[in-house]
């Protein structure tokens, strides 16, 4: 398990727009404009197999019952290589939707060309973007960790969540993310 922490993309980049297969949806090209939300979209990176994920997964799926009546929408992307790392193919992909019980919509980069875009390094890997896609919020959902005894919280998340729909500034202390590096080709 490499721990690879978040590139930190700057803050106020615009979110680049992808267009990609969902495998829960017989392989339906989805887009960002499509999906975003109303209020604001995190777009997170991920993959089947990774303990870092494991380790929120149930937590997001909580995050995004709570938030998406709210405006924000999630959008995952898994763009990890499939050759290499099987487990994260398109049809574990709906498999681990199905298992872990998350309604966010969950996209397959293939050609790795969007997790390049967004500078995506490890998984997970969190974007939070306003209204109008410019990057508020980027780094980790909270202090937890597989192994650490940290409580699961969300609490970085959150605070973002409530800062954008208070319209408050967002705090500048934004701690990456940490979890396995993307599997590149």
């Amino acid at each position: 398990m490499a721990n690879t922490p978040s590139n930190m993309l700057p803050l106020g980049t615009r979110a680049p727009f992808f267009e990609l297969p969902n495998p829960s949806y017989s392989n339906e090209l989805q887009n960002l404009e499509d999906l975003k939300g109303e209020k604001g979209t995190l777009v997170i990176f991920m993959c089947n197999h990774c303990p870092f994920v494991l380790h929120v997964i149930d937590k997001l799926a909580e995050l995004y019952e709570d938030y998406n009546g709210k405006g924000i929408e999630f959008i995952a992307i898994n763009s990890n290589d499939v050759e290499k790392y099987p487990d994260d193919s398109p049809e574990k992909m709906v498999e681990f939707q199905y298992e872990k019980k998350f309604e966010f919509p969950y996209l397959f980069d293939e050609s790795q060309s969007i997790a390049k875009a967004y500078d995506a390094a490890c998984t997970p890997d969190f974007y939070f973007f306003d209204e109008k896609l410019d990057l508020i919020y980027r780094g980790q959902m909270d202090d937890s960790r597989p192994g650490n005894t940290k409580e699961i919280t969300g609490e970085d998340l959150i605070i973002a969540f409530e800062n954008l729909l208070a319209g408050e500034p967002q705090e500048e202390l934004q701690k990456p993310s940490m979890g396995c590096n993307i599997k590149w080709k």
